[in-house]
């Protein structure tokens, strides 16, 4: 897909305030690394990850999305009555109907006539959203069009903590299914994008291309697993309610995950749409100045990269501090790389997406400043 009419005209993103080190969950693992005789220092060891964020309990994730879209269209300046598409992207949402977006959408103040919806597509729900956001400004239906998520890690991180502690069958191999559910983090991310002719940045989104894998489907399962009746309840997302009801019932890890599995799967699937994401855009690897990928781990981005043939030097990371934000995390990794000035004007800049299912999507912006 290529695109000539379609700018990212701003992002901004929002992080919580407390702080959780991998250090600090291992110290809650005690009993289970006690048992196992694991070592200390594994999770940040395997991962490269010292720590991530969690919002206070009982955050809705559609009130710090409001937070986060109100705050970027105040700085972009652009008029909310132009707003023709509003999509909420992230896995977490209020609750499974009406859309989170809604809520987002009338504390906006956003217009009437506007696409209001959710997508939720794992970690690559943001960057769906910001692909039908532009493909509608391009074909000339929209002017402008938000997307914004925000992912809470808190309920994932506590149910899994709390199972691997109390099942005391579960082994080595088993626990390694639950390693990427210690690796997630919370935060919040929005992207605006407009017509050409709207736009004060001139940040040119210039090609996207996609690819899926979906045979690889079941390496990584998410959802509820509240167990009540002998089998898992797999809805929309981890949940406060989760959380409370831990004490009165027996529950299993909200997430597993085949890590080495996923990995291996999910770079082998980024390979093919990458070459054609250089045949869509008309780049060599040379060309891309920078790049932004899915931020899950140490070994998942030195293994996409030597597969793509990219240089580490160019690509900016934040996985050490924030963990994996899931669909929020390419969002913020662009903006604190503008804000670093690691992404500066001039730079072709590509955004590599990857997500369970096996999902891959890639943007390619023209990054003006």
């Amino acid at each position: 897909m290529r695109f000539q009419n379609v700018c990212l005209e701003a992002i901004a993103y929002t992080l919580p305030d407390e702080i959780v080190t991998s250090a600090g969950i291992e110290a809650r693992l005690e009993p289970v690394y006690s048992r196992l005789r694991l070592p200390e220092g594994r999770l940040e060891l395997m991962t490269g990850i010292r720590e991530r964020r969690f919002w206070a309990p009982g955050t809705r994730p559609g009130d710090v999305s409001l937070e986060t879209a109100s705050r970027l269209l105040d700085e972009s300046q652009v008029d909310r009555e132009l707003i023709g598409a509003l999509v909420h992207g992230s896995v977490c949402r209020d609750q499974l109907e009406p859309a989170t977006a809604c809520r987002v959408h009338t504390g906006l103040g956003l217009p009437e006539q506007c696409l209001v919806y959710d997508v939720s597509n794992a970690c690559l729900g943001l960057l769906n959203g910001m692909l039908q956001v532009a493909t509608l400004i391009e074909l000339g239906h929209l002017q402008a069009g938000l997307v914004v998520g925000t992912e809470n890690a808190r309920p994932l991180v506590e149910n899994t903590i709390r199972t691997l502690n109390e099942n005391t069958s579960l082994s080595r191999q088993e626990i390694k299914l639950s390693v990427a559910s210690l690796t997630i983090g919370s935060g919040s991310a929005a992207a605006l994008l407009v017509d050409r002719r709207l736009s004060r940045k001139g940040n040119r989104l210039h090609a996207a291309m996609y690819g899926a894998h979906s045979a690889a489907h079941e390496l990584c399962q998410g959802g509820e697993a509240i167990a009540t009746d002998g089998e898992p309840n797999a809805s929309a997302e981890p949940s406060a309610a989760a959380g409370a009801a831990v004490a009165e019932q027996a529950v299993a890890p909200l997430m597993q995950t085949d890590s080495e599995r996923l990995l291996a799967e999910g770079v082998a699937a980024a390979k093919p749409t990458f070459q054609a994401f250089l045949a869509e855009s008309a780049w060599t690897r040379d060309d891309i100045a920078r790049t932004c990928c899915h931020q899950v781990g140490s070994a998942h981005r030195k293994l996409l990269l030597e597969t793509l043939g990219l240089e580490a030097a160019r690509d900016f990371t934040t996985y050490e501090t924030l963990g994996n934000t899931g669909s929020v995390a390419l969002p913020i990794t662009l903006a604190q790389a503008v804000e670093q000035n690691f992404v500066r004007a001039g730079d072709r800049t590509a955004l590599l997406g990857i997500g369970s299912g096996i999902n891959v999507l890639m943007l390619g912006v023209e990054w003006a400043g």
